[in-house]
């Protein structure tokens, strides 16, 4: 009884040209050697996926007009997008095609989404200086994302350069929830171009070189005053008595902080300077 001879490789190559979607493969550094590792880590992806759904679901929804829904969803992103970078970090599944993966996730959610929703909102009522501001901080968040990726080497993790992308996002959302759950939209032109103002200011914050503290520095797996968490049980209780306007107040103050701690640290070299005179 004859056995059918194979070429090698034939198998495989039938294979790979059955299914058509290459296996990832990168690059780590273990004990100080380069070893090539396949696959993809599925648990803090998963959370970047949720934070990407969430992003898409807001700009479907505000199309739609439901405003609320959208904005609800940017704030769920949020809270995805703070859970992947931790999860990974706890469960040392750090890679970088989850950070790319969180990335582009992040230029969705934080980027066009809020873009998306204030133009549905309001600014569409301004014409083409609407969708001009709209595009405005979209590109922003862009350029913002890609200066932070560049920079992540070199910077001190304990400040962002420029307001983050997730913040100047809760503006904005925080923003449109907020006045469109009192019944204001684009009908009323004040209403459009004080949106317009915000929408764009916050892109502005995202790009400029003004410090705000990240609070990477907070270590949430030590022994903490029985207190703090009183006080953690508290602000939850707040911010779900009025959602929409607390949190707006909330991160609108965050973005202020910057400009006023700048203003104030060149008020304190000046005098400084005169001293020294």
């Amino acid at each position: 009884m004859t056995e059918k001879m194979e070429r090698p490789g034939s198998n495989k190559d039938a294979v790979d040209g059955f299914f058509p979607i290459d296996e990832h493969e990168e690059e780590v550094i273990e004990e100080g050697q380069a070893i090539r590792r396949k696959g993809i880590y599925l648990l803090p992806n998963l959370f970047t996926t949720g934070n990407l759904f969430c992003g898409f679901y807001a700009i479907i929804a505000a199309q739609a007009g439901n405003f609320s829904l959208a904005c609800i969803a940017v704030f769920v992103a949020m809270i995805l997008d703070g859970l992947d970078g931790r999860v990974a970090r706890m469960t040392n599944t750090m890679s970088k095609f989850g950070e790319q993966y969180d990335s582009l996730a992040d230029m969705v959610t934080f980027g066009v989404a809020p873009a998306m929703v204030a133009f549905s909102w309001a600014l569409q009522d301004l014409g083409k200086f609407g969708w001009m501001v709209a595009f405005i901080y979209a590109a922003c968040a862009a350029l913002r994302l890609a200066r932070f990726n560049a920079q992540i080497e070199v910077t001190d993790s304990r400040y962002f350069t420029g307001l983050a992308s997730p913040a100047a996002a809760a503006v904005v959302i925080g923003m449109v929830w907020a006045l469109s759950d009192f019944g204001f939209n684009g009908e009323s032109t004040f209403v459009a171009l004080l949106g317009s103002l915000i929408t764009g200011g916050a892109g502005v914050l995202m790009v400029s070189n003004i410090r705000y503290h990240s609070f990477k520095k907070i270590d949430l797996r030590g022994r903490v005053h029985f207190v703090f968490l009183l006080a953690i049980v508290l602000a939850f209780a707040v911010v779900f008595m009025d959602p929409p306007r607390t949190l707006l107040l909330i991160f609108l103050a965050y973005a202020c902080s910057g400009p006023i701690m700048a203003i104030w640290r060149m008020g304190e070299s000046k005098n400084d300077q005169e001293e020294a005179i």
